[in-house]
């Protein structure tokens, strides 16, 4: 039986707010590595963010079939914002 799940952005790690060296400005949508129908295994990149100073891959939390990317690359994202869904397996 497969399910709906939602893919979104992690929470952002605390160091980045009191050391400062790596989220330098806004984070964006730097690539994205999958599309709809796309199938996926858990841990796979799905998504690349930009911070200015540091690159972050985005994995799938489960393995499933991508239903739709709600992001684009060059689009500036915040913490909880919606990825993707997956019709998990």
């Amino acid at each position: 039986m497969s399910r709906l799940v939602e893919v979104r952005i992690p929470i952002y790690p605390e160091c980045w707010e009191t050391c400062g060296s790596c989220a330098q400005g806004d984070v964006t949508v730097e690539e994205v590595l999958v599309k709809p129908g796309d199938m996926v295994q858990f841990d796979d990149n799905v998504i690349t963010l930009e911070t200015g100073k540091v690159a972050l891959d985005i994995q799938s939390p489960h393995a499933g079939r991508v239903v739709e990317v709600f992001v684009e690359a060059g689009q500036e994202v915040a913490e909880g914002a919606l990825v993707l869904t997956l019709e998990a397996s």
